[in-house]
């Protein structure tokens, strides 16, 4: 009778708790168990390990096989534990003479049955919590594209079993893993970048976008059919600065947690998530869930932009529980058999027409919706959610005028005017208070976003005008803040706030 240990990790969210994997071999009749609170995925690798090791030149044990994942409360998913179960075997009976202890290698991968590794989700994350302990790591060379994102990290790739365990006997060594230099797998090349000059007219929707890039706002675009809402919100992230190396992090974690892939900007740098889910989508969809707390689309919106067009279509129970979210930048998902939490620090931008038929109030069509159509379209969206859109602007249809002379307005925008002051007014932000003006609250709101004295004689007025709800107060004073920090000015003054409440009045506030 025989006991080995190795050392692996579950995944609950993005954090990779250490799971213990003990190998006992007892006599009796010939019987291979695993417990341990196990999903199906994790019960099926008893076959894979089992083909695994006899088509690898080794030998399964005769007799009684017991596995056991520690801890046992703790739910275990996927294949990432196939490599480990297998070393744990064969070092309990013998056949794997390991030079190091597996107590400190931990190895991510699903087995194939002829041996092969293969690439599983989450090893990111788990690569960086073991780098945290010291471990070393041994992933599928189908993960090492991913790993690229750790520093000074101990992890090395192998393509099957044999070659895992010819390393660990000291026999040969093992590739690294990419480092951040080299080639990048799993990633998809930004094709080409959109820019705001492709957009003819519209001068208030590029005002917006610009004050929402500045301050991290949320923004909601109202407008007739091809008015152009939707070409305007997928220029926000080009307009965004790059993703600092903690965020690149944060935004591979989630990729490598959901299988997605990554888009690379023009100089191979992790690129801000655009993420544009259809208004059929559901609620666990949307905002994450089912039985094992998946993700959603807001997180892997994190660190970029979540687009809703159509926003009345989508159902209601998702629109309400973005409330939160919006709020915090963050979603816990709590299930009978599984709990998460999730980053979802998102930049929400939406787009809606007038009316069911998009035509009200536009001068190139008419409008054939009754008032009753009308108000039940719009009630589709809450007070509460509405409160919560730091910018909300109304969009006309492009006229003619607009559409003439494009040579000339082209070489008249300056885009990388806009991007440098938004640029700039990030990195004031970031000096003086350490984060967006979008998150500014308390004290902080206080401190930072008080108006000179004729902005606060302007404020009291259209507080008392506009009937503000004090969100409504506190994000009028955040956007004024952006406004400033735009024409670099020490404080807000009148001009800002007009223009904040310009920026709001679309819709009412």
């Amino acid at each position: 009778m025989s006991v080995a240990r190795v050392a692996c990790r579950g995944q609950m969210g993005l954090r990779s708790p250490p799971v213990q994997i003990e190998v006992y071999l007892g006599n009796g009749l010939p019987c291979f168990h695993i417990v341990g609170l196990l999903s199906t995925e994790v019960k099926e690798s008893r076959e894979r390990v089992r083909a695994a090791i006899s088509t690898t030149g080794f030998e399964l044990p005769a007799g009684r096989i017991t596995v056991n994942l520690a801890p046992a409360d703790l739910p275990k998913d996927g294949g990432r534990f196939d490599l480990a179960i297998a070393l744990g075997i064969l070092a309990a009976s013998g056949q794997l003479r390991p030079t190091r202890s597996l107590e400190q290698i931990e190895c991510f991968a699903e087995l194939g049955l002829s041996g092969e590794l293969r690439a599983v989700r989450g090893a990111l994350p788990a690569a960086a919590a073991a780098q945290s302990v010291g471990h070393t790591v041994i992933v599928a060379r189908d993960n090492a594209a991913e790993l690229r994102h750790l520093v000074d990290a101990q992890v090395f790739v192998a393509d099957t079993l044999q070659e895992v365990c010819g390393y660990l006997e000291g026999r040969h060594d093992l590739a690294c893993a990419q480092s951040k230099s080299t080639s990048c797998m799993g990633t998809l090349a930004k094709e080409s970048a959109a820019t705001l000059a492709d957009v003819r007219g519209q001068e208030i929707g590029k005002r917006a976008l610009e004050v929402a890039a500045a301050g991290e706002h949320s923004l909601l675009m109202m407008g007739p059919p091809g008015c152009g809402k939707s070409m305007l919100a997928a220029r926000l992230p080009g307009l965004l600065p790059p993703l600092l190396p903690e965020e690149e992090l944060e935004v591979a974690m989630i990729a490598s947690i959901t299988g997605g892939r990554l888009m690379l900007d023009t100089r191979g740098r992790v690129d801000r998530p655009f993420r544009s889910p259809h208004h059929g989508a559901s609620a666990s969809a949307i905002i994450g869930g089912g039985a094992a707390a998946r993700a959603g689309e807001i997180t892997l919106a994190h660190r970029g932009v979540l687009f809703l067009d159509e926003l009345p279509e989508f159902d209601r129970r998702v629109l309400e529980a973005l409330r939160e979210p919006l709020e915090t930048g963050r979603i816990s998902i709590v299930r009978a058999e599984a709990n998460a939490d999730y980053p979802a620090r998102f930049q929400l931008v939406a787009a809606m027409n007038p009316c069911p038929c998009g035509q009200r109030g536009s001068h190139r069509g008419v409008c054939r919706c009754s008032p009753a159509q009308v108000e039940r379209y719009a009630a589709k969206i809450s007070g509460p959610l509405l409160d919560r859109i730091d910018l909300r602007i109304a969009l006309e249809a492009v006229g003619d005028a607009d559409l003439c002379d494009d040579r000339r307005a082209q070489q008249e925008f300056d885009e990388r005017a806009i991007r440098t002051r938004i640029q700039c007014a990030r990195q004031q932000q970031q000096e003086r208070q350490g984060c967006s003006n979008s998150r500014l609250e308390g004290r902080q709101l206080l401190e930072y976003a008080e108006p000179d004295a004729a902005g606060r004689r302007l404020l009291a007025a259209m507080r008392t005008k506009l009937n503000l709800s004090m969100r409504g107060y506190d994000r009028t004073l955040r956007v004024a803040r952006t406004l400033a920090d735009l024409d670099q000015k020490k404080c807000p003054g009148e001009e800002h706030l007009a223009e904040a409440f310009q920026l709001r009045r679309s819709f009412g506030v």
